[in-house]
């Protein structure tokens, strides 16, 4: 049974109409669902009951639970894990900027791309959510904190180019004016490198940003860490990026996780400069978060530091990421997989 809450408000007018109903009740129930946020029917007061239970009946109405939610005692970064019907988990973050507040929300329970520094993809994909899934994580983070949000990206766990229908209908639906009415340039779309998705996105009239998880300046070194630059190369992946940029005027973001003696010495820096200097775009570095599954180690200060300033002294705009929850598992998978081992230990002894 499909989630009410995966309905935009053109498909719900139509149902509304095949129930005999006027199409204004449908907007009716998309504020209740999408601005109100309501989790059940019965609170919906001024829709008719019949047509309450004629929804119910076609269309289940499914809240995310709170699994465990942990707060940086050096930041405020929530860490949310939140509970699915099937009993499944996901992750989400909040995080608190001077520009207002963001969350990282999950496209995927698991992921298959296998990026070796992600506990993300330790243990694979078990599927991909839904619209009213992706949507969930946004409105139930809201009621926990009594905040707007302002941004959102697509940077949890999973690849969002591999759950593409959902995405792009999540980006559409939580742009809605008649629902959060979140700006899309406010909206940034995380992506290893799925060629095929990149283009197509660039179709789809968007006002996202789209950020590559680059973390390597070459196809050698890029395929140590990423299985996925086994199937497409950085030559093509960037010819799609220039594409998204042409078509949409959204400035390229570029994700670079720093590894110690794996990706950051100044070859590489000054092999990075020649890979992006000609794009529109900006290169986010990222200390790696380390995770007991892989010996990765996070660089030094003074390696970051050298490599961020070879980058700006060759004009190439770059920030360094600011890090987030350190101290509660932030690193996307780390809290699901801790959950899930201590599950599986509660049910051997």
């Amino acid at each position: 049974m499909t989630d009410i809450r995966s309905l935009t408000l053109g498909e719900l007018e139509t149902e509304c109409r095949e129930l005999g109903e006027k199409p204004f009740r449908a907007r009716q129930v998309y504020e209740w669902l999408h601005k109100k946020q309501v989790l059940a029917y019965d609170e919906m007061t001024n829709i008719p009951k019949n047509l309450r239970e004629k929804l119910e009946k076609k269309f289940e109405l499914v809240p995310l639970t709170l699994a465990d939610v942990r707060i940086s005692q050096i930041d405020g970064t929530r860490k949310y894990l939140l509970g699915l019907e099937d009993g499944n988990v996901i992750e989400s973050v909040w995080m608190q900027y001077h520009h207002g507040n963001s969350v990282c929300v999950s496209s995927q329970v698991g992921c298959r791309m296998g990026c070796r520094f992600c506990a993300s993809t330790l243990d694979g994909l078990e599927r991909n959510l839904s619209t009213a899934e992706i949507l969930g994580q946004v409105y139930r983070i809201g009621q926990d904190t009594g905040e707007r949000v302002s941004h959102i990206v697509i940077m949890g766990s999973g690849e969002p180019l591999d759950n593409y229908d959902n995405v792009v209908r999540f980006i559409r639906m939580v742009s809605d004016e008649n629902g959060l009415n979140i700006s899309q340039r406010n909206i940034t779309l995380s992506t290893c490198g799925i060629v095929p998705g990149i283009l197509r996105l660039a179709d789809e009239g968007l006002a996202v940003t789209l950020a590559l998880s680059l973390h390597a300046p070459n196809d050698e070194v890029r395929r140590t860490l990423m299985p996925v630059a086994n199937r497409y190369s950085l030559e093509e992946i960037l010819a799609a990026c220039r594409i998204y940029f042409q078509k949409t005027g959204r400035r390229l973001t570029f994700e670079y996780s720093l590894v110690q003696g794996v990706n950051d010495n100044l070859s590489e820096a000054k092999e990075l400069v020649s890979l992006v200097g000609t794009m529109h775009g900006h290169v986010n570095l990222i200390p790696v978060n380390p995770i007991r599954e892989r010996d990765y180690r996070q660089s030094g200060k003074k390696e970051i530091r050298e490599f961020q300033n070879y980058l700006e002294n060759h004009g190439i705009a770059v920030t360094i990421r600011r890090e987030m929850g350190r101290d509660i598992n932030g690193a996307c998978g780390q809290l699901r997989r801790s959950y899930q081992s201590s599950l599986q230990s509660a049910q051997v002894s």
